[in-house]
């Protein structure tokens, strides 16, 4: 008893701490005044503004974006003065196992990119158009476990990277998160293979605490190939 009674008194003081710091983060507070869904849209903000990767009348891919702050994100740069609803210029796709609640003006499909019927819709809506951007907050749910968590988000990296290859136009980019850890050495490789420019980021609005970093690839290379 006095086991499970330290452990529940420690979840609680986790629990507390972060609820203290999300409460208490610039980012959380200036997601709610702006109207974006999760901090998260500041991240992308960072990325953008560093590589100038968005611009209006692109085609882009939003992978795992569920709750959907980075395609309100996206949305906005696609609209004249940043408006949050109403004219667009560009073409936004959203993809995610999990339900999303609308954003106006982007297409929407659930499920996984890996199968056919996701593919077929996808392919609808891109109607034979090459992707510029392909941004990925994918994430796996950690257990715990070092290697399987490392094996996990490898994974969802070379799946991002995958899709990428299949997808993007010559001049094309990858926003990819990732986390420092194992197996992180081996992602910036498969990276180098596939992209001619690489950029890791770690934007100011990734909290200090997070293991949590992004990867940018520019430019598919020729030879790189999709994984069969």
């Amino acid at each position: 008893m006095k086991v499970a009674s330290k452990r529940t008194g420690k979840g609680k003081k986790l629990n507390r701490a972060w609820l203290h710091d999300h409460l208490t983060d610039p980012y959380v507070k200036l997601a709610q005044k702006e109207g974006y869904r999760a901090r998260a849209a500041y991240k992308l903000k960072e990325i953008d503004e560093s590589l100038g990767l968005v611009k209006p009348g692109q085609v882009v891919v939003d992978l795992g974006a569920a709750p959907g702050a980075w395609s309100q994100y996206l949305r906005r740069r696609f609209a004249p003065q940043g408006a949050a609803a109403g004219e667009l210029q560009g073409t936004i796709v959203a993809l995610d196992l999990l339900a999303m609640e609308p954003v106006e003006g982007v297409h929407f499909i659930q499920g996984d990119f890996r199968e056919d019927a996701v593919v077929a819709e996808l392919e609808r809506v891109l109607a034979g158009r090459p992707v510029d951007l392909v941004v990925s907050d994918m994430a796996p749910n950690l257990s715990g476990i070092a290697a399987a968590d490392a094996a996990r988000i490898a994974h969802l990296v070379e799946l991002a990277v995958d899709f990428a290859l299949r997808h993007l136009r010559p001049d094309g980019a990858l926003v990819c998160k990732t986390f420092h850890g194992s197996g992180y050495s081996q992602q910036v490789k498969l990276f180098k293979e596939c992209f001619r420019i690489v950029k890791p980021i770690k934007p100011k609005a990734s909290r200090d605490k997070s293991a949590e970093t992004f990867l940018v690839g520019i430019g598919p290379k020729p030879g790189a190939r999709p994984q069969p």
